[in-house]
This record gives structure tokens, sequence and C-alpha cells, in this order.
């Protein structure tokens, strides 16, 4: 029978979510020589290759995949392992670190820590901003224990290293100046602003974001200005220089922008939480997640 270290297999995963040796010994706090023995050990004691050269850096072989997708069951029991001692030892105590990109903060990690510390104080909430799709690199790598992020930023559904709790489902609205001839129009759609300058980043989720909309509209948007942030994208719209997808939950309702729906066919994103598989078993981040839902939907019963 093979030799199975659970400490050489942790750096095997984290090369994996890292990509190189540098990063990965960055992460684990360790020297890049320590990490390729450590890897050339674990390679002997499982009689197989773990690592093989691509240019100037290496790869993953089919056999460590093979050894990761047979030992992710193993973490995950082990995040449940780490949850039943915590229960044990500290009942709903604890600190949840929460990776959460930033239209999520206000709008459900700030109203779900404030509940928190009415119903469970002895929970602490650890917030780092971040982009959705930087979260789950976070919370792969162990950075965070529960990550903010968008459903079309997360891996497969298949992906045995997270569970995913579905949050809310965010209308888009169409941002336009005041004065805009179809600022009050009836019944405004998407590519009724197939002709106007649009106003969105120059890449990222977003961008992302705004391009499939209005190409699922039937028109490919003309990007007039390149932003990132909601500040400057809405002090654009309102001076006139062009019209903006606002996410609902981030919408800024200042007098100078006016904002419009764009009925039930209008365009969507999903916010999800993700915890690693069995982690959410743990007293502290069930708490969390039960926040969460209630601030994503006030009805929420759990």
């Amino acid at each position: 029978m093979s030799e199975w270290d659970l400490r050489k297999l942790r750096i095997l995963r984290t090369l994996r979510e890292r990509g190189t040796v540098t990063a990965t010994a960055a992460a684990l706090h360790m020297t890049p020589s320590a990490v390729s023995q450590q890897l050339t050990t674990l390679a002997a004691q499982l009689g197989v290759e773990l690592l093989e050269a691509h240019g100037r850096r290496v790869r993953l072989t089919d056999a460590a995949r093979l050894v990761l997708a047979h030992t992710e069951p193993v973490f995950e029991q082990l995040e449940r392992a780490d949850a039943a001692l915590a229960a044990y030892a500290h009942g709903d105590a604890g600190e949840v670190r929460v990776g959460a990109f930033p239209t999520s903060v206000p709008a459900l990690v700030v109203p779900a820590v404030r509940a928190l510390r009415d119903t469970h104080p002895q929970v602490t909430v650890r917030v780092r901003e971040t982009e959705a799709a930087e979260a789950y690199r976070l919370l792969a790598a162990g950075d965070v224990d529960l990550a903010l992020s968008l459903a079309a930023e997360a891996p497969g559904a298949a992906d045995p290293r997270f569970t995913h709790v579905p949050l809310l489902t965010d209308p888009l609205d169409v941002a336009l100046p005041p004065d805009h001839p179809l600022a009050s129009a009836p019944g405004l759609r998407l590519t009724d602003l197939a002709a106007e300058p649009w106003i969105y980043g120059g890449s990222g989720p977003w961008s992302d974001i705004t391009r499939r909309a209005c190409e699922a509209a039937g028109f490919s948007p003309h990007q007039g200005h390149s932003a990132s942030g909601w500040t400057a994208i809405l002090a654009m719209v309102e001076a006139g220089m062009g019209v903006a997808l606002v996410p609902r939950m981030a919408a800024d309702r200042r007098a100078g922008v006016a904002l419009r729906e764009l009925g039930a066919d209008g365009p969507v994103r999903h916010v999800v939480a993700a915890v690693r598989s069995g982690g959410a078993a743990a007293p502290a981040t069930a708490r969390v997640l039960q926040a969460l839902r209630r601030a994503a939907d006030p009805a929420f019963e759990g």
C-alpha cells in the first residue's frame, strides 16, 4: 500500500491552485526548494511521477491529478472533523474569514454582521474585499473560510472542493442621464440603447456581464469610456457621457442619474456563497451563512 502523507498532499493541492512552485511556497510560508523536496519525496512514496517540465515551469501529471481526485473526499472529511472539534470546543464562538466582491459588502455582508452582533456576538467576521473570481482562489487556498461571488465566476458544479449556497438574483438596471430622451420612455429595452456609448470596465467580470447582456439583446455595445468603480461610472452617466448597466444591489439612487428597470426579461446576475466542502458544518461558518441568507431574503427561515 502506498504511503499517504497529508502534509505533502496539501502542498501538491496548493500547487494545483497556485500554478507555480514559487507561488505555492509563498502561500504555505515555505521556500521553493522545500516545496520541490517535499513533492519529490511524495512522488517516491507513491511510486509515480507527480510533476513534469513545461517550459521553464512544472505542471501536474495525469497521475498527480488522479491522486488529488481521490484525496479530495479526505480533505472534505478533515474539514468536517475540524468543524466537529470547533463545535465541541467553542460552540458558536469563532472567527470566520469572508472574501466578498465589492458590491456584496454593503448589501449583504454588513447587514449580516450587524445581525450577528445581536444574535451571536461570539462569532467574529473578518472581511476581505476581493474580485468575484479571486474569492474562489482565496477559498481554495485556505485564505478565507467563506466566499461571496457570482455564479458566472464559480467553478463547475461537479467541482468537489466547494459547496455553493445560492443567495439572490440581482437584476441589472440601466443608468441614463436624467435628460436623456429615453429616461422616462415606457417599456425601455436594452436594444433601444444599442447606439449609445456604454461605460464599463476594460476587463473583468463586469465587462463580461455588460457585453453578454447586450449581445443577448442582439447588439455589441460601443464602449465610450472605461471605468470599474460605481462612483466613477455613475458620475460619467450623470455628466451625459454615456449609459451603463448597474446591479440593483449596488445602485446609488443619486438625483443626477435615471435608473430604469428592464422588466422580467432583463439581464440578471446570480449571487452565491461558497465554502470548502465540509466547511459548512463549522458552527460559526453556519451562523454566518444563515445571516447572509437572511440579509439576501428577510423571509428566509433557517
